[in-house]
């Protein structure tokens, strides 16, 4: 084994996104000498990034204040239309914008690509001093005998699918820090890891989760109305399956298409991406597509459980940030305002302990200012919409956590105290036995599209060679359960086509075969990734755990 090289850095940043591009920038802003390393798994900033977006700009107003008069910054829609959709089978209904919360109003906000917001913040941080390292991912937590984190270390480049080292072998590298940020995303592998080497959801409700699917299209002048953000519920989901969607549309006619489904779902057949395929053909939608050409497609898991599952932010060493600590607003849609929020108070408590002569211990201040802070006010007056959801369904669920949402803005609590979540999504499914398969339509290659000419728009690629990022625990679980109990959710849930259930022969086992095939194999095809997490979180025995591939491989996402 070749030894790894180190760098030393006052701060060592994991993930260059929204919330850990603010962090880099405020700790710059406080202290300009302090030396800060920002490591991105993608192959530049933005790749790895998918969001709606609808932008809150509390966050970069007061990162940025008078970014609005520079040139050349991303945000260029302002919302100036807000719609509420329920669907139908058949046909739709507005609901009135009088009924939601003043939280739910979209106005003054901006409609924008995340992934340009975040080259944008790039731009910003470097030209602070800001190290940034896009193409490397952070594959190790490195630890000192007291058991604080003091670094990170990057993948090992040039391994082969055996293990053995290939003739383009690299070590990773160590990057050590005085404090180590977190800012990886929902279901990051670096923050799994500590969350539960520290135990820092004890006393926490599991973190949910959803799937959010999204493309891009370019439409027709006469189908855009820049400005517009229309989100709905309802059809194609039935009332007990969770999820809705949204329509934006913004700069020179596109239009951003996107379809979440709540990932505590029963139904083992169910297919969020087929569901999204078929809501792009309900009537009050399809039309804004015609003549329109998809450019992009991508899909990510997004952080749902809110205000009562955020785990413990601090721990010895670091911080969480952003999605790693699940700082999502479900009803908003938005989480990018509270990821740049929690970048700057991470920031400013990190400067404060390093202007004190701290370093690896754990920045108590940190974990006990958030819930008082912006971030908490904010997901506190949301926390019981998602459970009331999960346990009424979409009508009931819906309604009575606008109720919830309308006495916490008005009155400043809850009647129904904090609810929970319950179980985690991985325990939801129910047995193939339940429930029948599902048929969806086959795409028509116009409006709806399968899964492997949408993964081709998302620009993913791995060397083929490299050892299986998608790690199987047990095979043999994975038959008798996944497969036999289940009937194989991994190849409905997994939104690239990654997962297969072939036959001796390789073909696909549908969804409706005998479960009891004693040929029935698991195929992994890793090379179609997108890195959305899914199954790491969904599978029913916690079987698949995601690590990360080589650095810079994945998604290419533009614009998006």
């Amino acid at each position: 084994m070749s030894e790894r090289e180190s760098m030393e850095f006052d701060v060592v940043i994991v993930g260059a996104g929204p919330a850990g591009l603010a962090a880099s920038i405020r700790l710059k802003q406080l202290n300009p000498e302090l030396s800060i390393v920002v490591l991105e798994k993608g192959g530049e900033v933005g790749a790895h990034i998918l969001s709606g977006a609808v932008v809150d700009p509390v966050g970069i107003d007061r990162l940025l204040p008078g970014w609005r008069e520079e040139a050349g910054h991303p945000f260029r829609t302002e919302v100036t239309d807000d719609q509420f959709l329920l669907l139908g089978p058949a046909g739709s209904m507005r609901l009135p914008n009088l009924l939601m919360p003043p939280l739910m109003n979209n106005h003054g906000n901006y409609i924008v690509s995340l992934g340009n917001v975040c080259k944008w913040l790039a731009e910003k941080a470097e030209a602070l001093g800001v190290e940034i390292y896009p193409g490397f991912a952070a594959a190790e937590v490195l630890y000192n005998e007291e058991g604080a984190v003091i670094g990170v270390a990057t993948g090992d480049m040039g391994v082969e699918r055996d293990g053995t080292h290939g003739p383009g072998y690299q070590p990773g590298m160590e990057l050590l820090g005085k404090y180590v940020l977190i800012g990886e995303g929902a279901r990051g592998s670096l923050a799994k890891e500590l969350i539960a080497k520290y135990g820092l959801s004890e006393g926490r409700e599991p973190q949910k989760f959803g799937i959010g699917l999204k493309e891009l299209w370019e439409v027709k002048p006469e189908n855009h109305k820049p400005g517009l953000v229309q989100h709905s519920f309802g059809w194609p989901l039935d009332a007990r399956t969770g999820g809705g969607s949204f329509l934006y549309h913004f700069d020179d006619n596109l239009v951003a298409v996107g379809f979440v489904v709540h990932l505590n779902y029963k139904n083992p057949y169910l297919s969020p991406f087929e569901e999204f395929q078929r809501f792009k053909t309900h009537p009050s939608i399809r039309g804004t597509f015609d003549g329109g050409k998809r450019l992009s497609y991508g899909a990510r898991a997004i952080t749902e459980g809110g205000f009562q599952s955020v785990p413990k932010m601090a721990f010895p060493g670091g911080v969480l940030m952003g999605c790693s600590a699940g700082l999502v607003n479900v009803p908003r849609i938005k989480g990018s305002h509270n990821a740049v929020l929690s970048g700057m108070l991470a920031a400013e408590h990190v400067a404060g302990a390093i202007t004190s002569g701290r370093a690896n211990d754990e920045l108590t201040s940190y974990e006990e200012a958030w819930r008082a802070s912006d971030i908490g006010k904010d997901l506190k007056k949301v926390r019981n919409v998602k459970p009331l959801w999960s346990r009424f369904g979409t009508y009931v669920g819906v309604a009575v956590g606008g109720i919830d949402m309308w006495f916490n803005t008005l009155f400043g609590f809850s009647p129904l105290g904090t609810l929970r979540h319950g179980k985690p999504d991985s325990e939801t499914l129910e047995p193939a036995e339940k429930h029948t398969p599902i048929p969806y339509p086959k795409p028509d290659g116009v409006l709806t599209f399968d899964r492997l000419s949408s993964v081709f728009l998302s620009n993913t690629n791995h060397e083929e060679n490299q050892p299986v990022h998608l790690k199987v625990k047990d095979m043999d679980l994975q038959k008798a359960s996944e497969y036999a109990v289940f009937a194989g959710p991994s190849a409905r849930y997994c939104p690239a086509g990654v997962y297969e259930w072939v036959d001796a022969d390789g073909n696909a086992l549908t969804a409706g075969a005998s479960r009891d095939n004693p040929d029935a194999r698991f195929v992994i095809n890793a090379q179609n990734c997108v890195h959305c997490k899914t199954c790491d979180i969904k599978d029913p025995n916690r079987n698949i755990n995601w690590v990360p591939p080589h650095g810079g491989e994945g998604p290419v996402y533009q614009n998006m």
